[in-house]
C-alpha cells in the first residue's frame, strides 16, 4: 500500500486498484479507518476523535489531490505524495 502523507504519528495510504468508493486508509498507531474522499466519512474502521479531526483537516484542503491520486491508484500508475498538515 503506498504511503501518500505522514505527518503527527498518521501515515496516509491507498491501495492500488482498491474498491469503491474512492478513499484511502488512514493509521495512527494502532487504529486504522478507510476515509471516503467525497464526504470523508469513515467507510470502515475508527480513529480517535483528536486523529479523525487532523486527517479530516488534511484531506479536505487536498481533496484534488486525493482524487488524483486514487485515478493513478486504479490505473496502477506511481501514486503522488501529499504534503502534510503543518
Amino acid at each position: 500500500m503506498p504511503e501518500l502523507c505522514r505527518f503527527f504519528g498518521i501515515i496516509i495510504a491507498m491501495y492500488y486498484n482498491d474498491h469503491a468508493p474512492p478513499h484511502f486508509h488512514a493509521r495512527y498507531g494502532q487504529q486504522k479507518a478507510a476515509i471516503d474522499i467525497e464526504t470523508l466519512g469513515v467507510i470502515e474502521g475508527e480513529l480517535s476523535p483528536r486523529a479523525m479531526g487532523l486527517v479530516s483537516e488534511w484531506a479536505a484542503r487536498h481533496k484534488e489531490e486525493l482524487r488524483a491520486d486514487w485515478e493513478l491508484a486504479r490505473a496502477h500508475a506511481t501514486l503522488k505524495p501529499i504534503a502534510p498538515l503543518e
